[in-house]
């Protein structure tokens, strides 16, 4: 039986970029024949993939760093380099991906939430191939003998957590018939037996009822006292009740070994759900009262009702061991599922395929650039674009660090540094890389002299 896996933290590398190639065309009765540099190829992407065959990542508990393929470098007749592959990683549905923090492995934020059959999302994107210096023809510039370097692809980690999708999750006290109760009523088959915690990963099943309408159900493991704060099987298994649209909530009538009053189980649970995630709370629940057939309930089924009643909360009595109650539950659950999918579908926004919306974003946090005091009269410029144009200069070129400059003033980056209160004569850094500021709206930067660009920690 293959290991239930629900969290794993990956390391992820597109590939490099390749060089772009700096070249003249070279012919016999051609003595001035133009550049025809081609550019680098495109380092490869690592895109995680959702695909609806999985049902764990198991594939990453062992293993935990990915690399794609690099691009080559371009060369002269204008012959461009090859594109590195991708690598694609395979999710199961309800994949959750966050970038991590890579000195505290603390989430930062969301990339993205795979929900959709064959949803893509690029976490690693390959390095950019450099441009040949066909591309910097100008009228003023007729030879350019300068190309970009290709771009190094960045190494981050990053979080998957798959939450499962299912319609409606059985929640309770351990023992109280959550997985007798999926038995009853689908295909799956969970262990089953009389004593807590007897199920230890969740279970889903496919439920039919009888006018032919079916959902998803999730047998979730127990939940005790405590479960919000982590203790029992708390955490690892209340992120799978998060994306179903209704609960139902089975209460064991007979109490239990222990003995325990019913409905304060059922206060416990709803004040465990509260205390994680305050839309549990508030998501529809039906109240099961199960094991319904023993002797001397009675009184504990019609306490249990009450209170289910006082909270606006339908109310069934059931027994999943003889399936007494049992269908008109299914009816009822399945009923109140179309009617939550139909509200869930019309409150859809129009943003597009998912797949382009997460792609929009990540172009989004790649133009963002930050400017930070570092100490007085000290800037650190950072974000993905500015670095990338940094990393791709040859800082042994005069022309490609004119080029750069020529960059930098078109994004306005002096406005910038200005609004953040940088000065002339202050050092801004970007990347390894140190620049004297001479003030907004200058047509150079102070780049030419040795002392003024230079490797930090020279």
């Amino acid at each position: 039986m293959a290991t239930f896996t629900d969290m794993s933290h990956i390391n992820v590398r597109g590939g490099d970029g390749g060089a772009g190639c700096m070249s003249f065309r070279r012919e016999a009765h051609v003595p001035k024949g133009g550049p025809d540099g081609g550019d680098g190829g495109k380092g490869g992407s690592v895109i995680i993939e959702t695909d609806p065959q999985l049902s764990s990542l198991i594939d990453y508990r062992y293993k935990h760093h990915f690399r794609a393929s690099r691009g080559t470098h371009g060369q002269g007749a204008r012959k461009h380099g090859r594109d590195g592959d991708d690598l694609v990683l395979r999710v199961p549905l309800g994949t959750v991906v966050r970038e991590l923090d890579p000195s505290t492995q603390t989430p930062l934020y969301e990339i993205a939430d795979l929900t959709q059959p064959n949803e893509r999302v690029v976490v690693a994107p390959g390095g950019r191939g450099g441009r040949g210096n066909i591309h910097f023809v100008t009228p003023v510039r007729r030879a350019p003998a300068f190309a970009e370097k290709g771009e190094p692809a960045i190494e981050h980690w990053i979080e998957l957590e798959m939450k499962l999708m299912a319609d409606v999750a059985l929640v309770g006290m351990p023992s109280v018939g959550k997985s007798s109760l999926i038995a009853r009523i689908s295909a799956a088959r969970p262990k089953i037996a009389d004593y807590p915690f007897t199920t230890l990963v969740p279970n889903l099943g496919v439920v039919r009822s009888a006018d032919g309408s079916s959902f998803v159900a999730a047998d979730v493991p127990g939940l005790i006292e405590g479960a919000s704060e982590g203790r029992g099987l708390g955490h690892q298994f209340l992120r799978h009740i998060e994306r179903t649209a209704l609960i139902l909530h089975l209460v064991d009538m007979t109490g239990g070994f222990e003995g325990r009053d019913p409905v304060e189980d059922y206060r416990k649970i709803n004040d465990e759900l509260a205390a994680y995630a305050q839309d549990l709370a508030e998501r529809p629940q039906i109240v099961v009262a199960n094991k319904c057939d023993m002797p001397d309930v009675e009184e504990a089924i019609e306490a249990l009702r009450a209170a289910a009643e006082a909270d606006g909360r339908p109310f069934y009595a059931i027994s999943a061991l003889t399936g007494a109650g049992i269908d008109r539950l299914v009816a009822e659950t399945a009923g109140r599922v179309a009617e939550l999918r139909g509200a869930m579908v019309s409150e859809q926004t129009d943003e597009g395929i998912a797949s382009e919306v997460w792609e929009r974003r990540r172009a989004k946090r790649e133009r963002e650039i930050s400017v930070v005091a570092e100490d007085l009269g000290i800037w650190r410029v950072s974000g993905v674009d500015i670095e990338r144009m940094v990393v791709q200069t040859d800082w042994d070129n005069d022309e490609a660090i004119d080029y750069l400059q020529r960059r930098f003033a078109r994004m306005k980056l002096e406005d910038l540094l200005t609004r953040a209160g940088c000065v002339h004569g202050d050092e801004v850094r970007i990347l390894g890389y140190a620049f004297t500021f001479e003030g907004a709206h200058d047509d150079t930067w102070d780049v030419g002299e040795e002392d003024d660009l230079r490797e930090e920690g020279e």
